[in-house]
C-alpha cells in the first residue's frame, strides 16, 4: 500500500510536466454568452479528408492537438444550431480561434421538441446510459418509481433496489455517496430532477470496489438557464401522500445559486398473514397469524448550495443536506393457535406503536481546477455526514381464549449516532488526443454508536428483558488509490485499472458479547473494451473484480420485539463477499428499434444468505450468515421500438442460472435453479401533449435451500396534460393497480413449514402539478445531455 501512495504523490508531483502540443483552441457560446457543452467540431482537410474531431466541455471550450500545418476546414455542429462552416489556416504553434458564436435553428428545434420526449439507451465504455425522457411514470413521481423503468433496474415494494435481481449494488448521486440513498430518501427526489441514471454492472476503478452487484449513478439536471428559474411540485394522493417540493436557482457568470426544499406527508397501509405448522415429526402445532400496519411518515428535506467560478480554470462548489423524517407507526397482530384436528388451542392479540425520530445531514464541498490542455482536471472532494436517530417501541399483549389474560406492557427504545468523514482527489492527464491517464486517493473515517434497551413492566415500575440493554460501537476506516489508463485506436476503445484499498474495521460492545476487529487489503482489477462498429453499432467486453461490505442493518444485533413468533437479529461476524465479473454486451440503433442483449457471468464467493432456525423457546430467528460460493449467469435483453411516432414500446427480459453452495450450523444451503424478471412499458402520446403510460413488472419464482419464493407482478398506470407553453404539467398516475404486488414466499425446515403472504403498500392513487419558472422554449430540450456539477 505503501508503494501505491508513494506511485500517486509521484504522479502528482509531475502532472504538469507533460509537454504541450501544437494545437487548436477555441471557446463555442449562443447568444447572449451562453456556453454551449457537446457541440462537435470536425477538421477536415480541402480534399474532405477527416483529420480530427473533438468536443467543447462544460464551458464552452476545446482543444485540437498535432495539427500539421496546412489549410483546412472547420465545422461546428450540434443538433438545434445552425451549422458553421469556416476555412482555417494552420501554419505552428497554438492557434486561438476565439468565441464561435451558434445561432438556433428553428426548424431543428422543433423537431428535437418532437423526437427528444422519449428515453434512450446508448452504451458507453464502462456503463450503459439511459436518458431519461418526459416519460408519465418517470415525472409524476419520485426517483424511486423512475429507477422502476430503467433497464436492468428494479426497486421492491419496500424500496430495496437491485440490479439484475441482485440487491448488493451501490447508489450514488453524481457520482458520490450521499445522504439522498439513505433509508427512503429518494422518496423525497422527485422523478423530473433527474437527467440520466447509469448503470455500471462493471464499473472502473474510478469507482468504489463497493458493491457486488454493480454501481447505479444518478445525475441530476443542472441549472444553465441566467438569472432566476425553478420549479414547485405538488402532489396529492390517497392513501394520503402530500408533498410540496419548490426548488430555485439562480445563475450568474461567476455563481451558481440551488436550493431545493421537500415536504412530504405520507400514510402506508400493509397486510402481513402467515400460516405455520411446528413439530410435524411428533403432535403438530398450527399457527394463523394476521399483522395489520398502518405508517405515517413526516419528511423535510432541504439540499441547498452554491457554485462559484474563480476564473476560468477554478470553481469551488459547497453544500448542505438535511433530511430529516418522523414516523409514526402502529401494529395490530392476531395469533391463532390450533392443534391437529383444527381444534383452536388459544388466542392472542399484540397491539403496537412506534414513535421514531432521524435526521440525516451532510456537508459537502469540491474544488476542480482545469487546464489549458482540453480534458485535462483535478478535483478534490471533502464530506462530512453526521446523522442520529431515536426509535421507541410500547407493546401491549394480552391472550384472548381460553382465559383472558393481560400481560406486561413492553417497551424497547433505540438511540444512534454516526460520524463519516471522507476526502479524495482524482486527476485526470491526457496523454495525447487518444490516451488518458487517470489516478487518485481516497480516505474514509466513520463511526457509528448506538444503545438499545428492552424493558418490562411490573409492579414495582420497569425491568430489563433477558439483559437486553447494551452499547455498541462500530468503526470503519477505508483508504484507497487507483490509477487506469484509457485509450482509443480507430473504433476500438480500452480501459484498463487496479484499486487497492486497505480496510480496518472494529465491532465492540458494553457487555463484551460481541468484539470483532477485521482488518484486510485487496486489489481490485477492471478491465473494459469496446469496438464501435459504426454509428449506432457497438460491442463490449468487461471484467471487473468487486466487494460487497454487509450493511450496518446486517450486523446490528440487537433486535425490535414485535413479533411474539419471529424476530430478525444482525450477525456482527459477517465478513464481506467477494464477486468477479464478467459481461458481454451489444448495442445496435435502427431509426425506430434500439436492440441492446447482454451475456453476463458472477463469481461470488463468502456470500451473504439469510438463515432461519428456531431457538428453544419456540421463536424463529433470522440472521444473515456467510456462505462458501455462489454462481450467477444469465442473458439480458432490451429492446425499445417507437413504430410510429406517437407510440413508444420498451420491453426487457433477464434470465438467468444461479447455484448456491454452502453450509451453516446443521443447514445445507446447496441449491441451484433458473429465473426471470421481465418488463413491458407501453407510452401513447397524443395532440395538445396528452400522455398515457402503462408499465408491467414481473419476477419469477425463486429458491434458495430454505426458502421458495413466488411469482410477483405488478401494474402501474399514468396519464399527463402539459399546457401553457410547458410551464405547467398535470399528471395522474396508480401504482400497483389492483394490489397484485403480493410478496408469498414459503420456509421449509426440518420440523416446521411457514407460508407467508405480503403486501408491504397497497395501491396508490396521485395528482401531479409542476409548475416551471424562467423555461424557454427548447432550451431544456437542447441541454439535455449535460450534467450536473463534475
Amino acid at each position: 500500500m505503501k508503494q501505491i501512495l508513494l506511485f500517486f504523490l509521484i504522479m502528482l508531483a509531475v502532472q504538469n510536466s507533460f509537454a504541450q502540443q501544437a494545437q487548436i483552441t477555441g471557446v463555442i457560446h449562443e447568444k447572449p454568452s451562453v456556453p454551449i457543452q457537446y457541440v462537435n467540431i470536425t477538421l477536415k482537410d480541402n480534399a474532405g479528408k477527416l483529420i480530427t474531431t473533438s468536443t467543447s466541455d462544460a464551458k464552452g471550450t476545446f482543444t485540437m492537438e498535432k495539427i500539421p500545418a496546412g489549410s483546412y476546414h472547420i465545422t461546428y455542429n450540434l443538433i438545434g444550431f445552425k451549422t458553421v462552416n469556416k476555412p482555417i489556416q494552420i501554419s505552428s504553434g497554438t492557434v486561438n480561434i476565439g468565441t464561435i458564436t451558434l445561432e438556433p435553428d428553428a426548424k431543428l428545434l422543433e423537431e428535437v421538441a418532437l423526437t427528444g420526449q422519449r428515453g434512450s439507451v446508448s452504451l458507453k465504455l464502462d456503463k450503459k446510459v439511459f436518458e431519461v425522457g418526459k416519460d408519465v411514470l418517470s415525472q409524476s413521481g419520485a426517483a424511486t418509481d423512475l429507477l422502476n423503468i430503467v433497464p436492468s433496474v428494479s426497486v421492491s415494494p419496500t424500496g430495496a433496489i437491485s440490479l439484475r435481481g441482485n440487491a448488493n449494488v451501490l447508489v450514488l448521486i453524481n457520482g458520490r455517496r450521499t445522504g439522498l440513498t439513505q433509508g427512503n430518501a429518494l422518496e423525497q427526489l422527485p422523478a423530473d430532477q433527474v437527467e440520466r441514471v447509469e448503470v455500471i454492472t462493471n464499473p472502473s476503478s474510478r469507482f468504489d470496489a463497493g458493491g457486488s452487484a454493480g454501481i447505479i449513478n444518478i445525475i441530476l439536471k443542472k441549472n444553465k438557464k441566467a438569472g432566476f428559474s425553478g420549479q414547485l411540485r405538488v402532489v396529492g394522493g390517497i392513501p394520503n401522500e402530500t408533498r410540496v417540493s419548490p426548488s430555485l436557482n439562480y445563475k450568474s457568470n461567476k455563481l451558481n445559486l440551488f436550493a431545493t426544499y421537500g415536504l412530504r406527508l405520507s400514510d402506508y397501509v400493509g397486510l402481513y398473514k402467515t400460516e405455520q405448522s411446528t413439530g410435524l415429526s411428533g403432535t403438530p402445532v398450527y399457527l394463523n397469524q394476521r399483522q395489520d400496519e398502518n405508517r405515517h411518515d413526516n419528511a423535510k428535506l432541504l439540499y441547498f448550495g452554491a457554485d462559484y467560478q474563480i476564473n476560468d480554470h477554478n470553481t469551488i462548489t459547497a453544500a448542505f443536506l438535511r433530511n430529516s423524517t418522523h414516523d409514526h407507526d402502529k401494529t395490530r397482530l392476531n395469533y391463532l393457535y390450533s392443534g391437529k384436528n383444527g381444534a383452536i388451542d388459544s388466542t392472542l392479540s399484540r397491539n403496537g406503536e412506534s414513535w421514531e425520530k432521524r435526521s440525516y445531514n451532510q456537508l459537502e464541498f469540491n474544488y476542480t481546477k482545469t487546464f489549458n490542455q482540453t480534458g485535462k482536471k483535478f478535483t478534490v472532494d471533502m464530506q462530512y455526514d453526521f446523522w442520529n436517530s431515536d426509535k421507541e417501541w410500547n407493546l401491549a399483549t394480552n391472550r384472548v381464549s381460553p382465559i383472558p389474560i393481560i400481560f406486561p406492557t413492553i417497551r424497547t427504545g433505540s438511540i444512534g449516532e454516526s460520524k463519516d468523514f471522507m476526502i479524495k482527489t482524482d486527476m485526470v492527464q491526457p496523454l495525447d488526443s487518444t490516451s488518458t491517464l487517470e489516478f487518485g486517493l481516497k480516505f474514509e473515517d466513520r463511526r457509528v454508536n448506538t444503545d438499545f434497551i428492552a424493558e418490562q413492566q411490573n409492579t414495582a415500575g420497569w425491568e430489563i428483558i433477558d439483559q437486553i440493554d447494551n452499547h455498541l460501537l462500530y468503526k470503519e476506516l477505508i483508504g484507497s488509490a487507483y490509477v487506469q489508463f484509457v485509450g482509443k485506436m480507430g473504433k476500438f476503445s480500452y480501459q484498463g485499472g487496479v484499486r487497492g484499498e486497505l480496510t480496518r474495521i472494529g465491532i465492540e460492545d458494553r457487555i463484551g458479547n460481541y468484539t470483532n476487529d477485521k482488518n484486510y487489503s485487496r486489489l481490485f482489477p477492471t478491465l473494459n473494451v469496446s469496438y464501435r462498429f459504426d454509428t449506432g453499432t457497438t460491442l463490449q467486453g468487461s471484467y471487473s473484480k468487486r466487494i460487497n461490505r454487509p450493511s450496518l442493518n446486517m450486523i446490528y444485533p440487537f433486535n425490535e420485539l414485535t413479533d411474539l413468533n419471529s424476530r430478525y437479529v444482525g450477525n456482527p461476524n459477517l465478513n464481506p463477499s467477494y464477486a468477479h465479473v464478467f459481461e458481454f454486451a451489444f448495442l445496435k440503433n435502427w431509426k425506430t428499434l434500439t436492440f441492446n442483449p447482454s451475456l453476463y457471468y458472477q463469481k461470488n464467493n463468502g456470500v451473504i444468505e439469510d438463515y432461519t432456525s428456531r431457538n428453544g423457546d419456540g421463536l424463529f430467528i433470522t440472521m444473515p450468515v456467510n456462505i462458501s460460493k455462489e454462481i450467477r449467469s444469465g442473458l439480458e435483453l432490451s429492446v425499445l421500438y417507437n413504430p410510429i411516432k406517437w407510440l413508444q414500446l420498451n420491453t426487457e427480459l433477464n434470465i438467468f442460472h444461479y447455484a448456491k453452495q454452502g453450509s451453516y450450523q446443521n443447514q445445507t444451503f446447496d441449491y441451484s435453479g433458473n429465473t426471470l424478471t421481465a418488463r413491458l412499458s407501453a407510452q401513447v402520446k397524443l395532440k395538445d401533449k396528452l400522455a398515457f403510460q402503462t408499465l408491467y413488472n414481473f419476477r419469477g419464482a425463486n429458491a434458495t435451500a430454505q426458502i421458495h419464493s413466488n411469482a410477483l407482478h405488478s401494474i402501474d398506470f399514468g396519464c399527463s396534460k402539459t399546457f401553457l407553453k410547458d410551464k405547467a404539467t398535470v399528471s395522474f398516475d396508480v401504482s400497483n393497480l389492483f394490489e397484485l404486488r403480493k410478496l408469498s414466499s414459503t420456509t421449509k425446515g426440518a420440523d416446521y413449514l411457514i407460508s407467508q403472504t405480503n403486501i408491504p403498500n397497497a395501491a396508490r392513487y396521485r395528482l401531479t402539478l409542476v409548475y416551471r419558472l424562467n423555461l424557454k422554449d427548447n432550451q431544456s430540450v437542447r441541454q439535455a445531455k449535460s450534467g450536473n456539477r463534475n
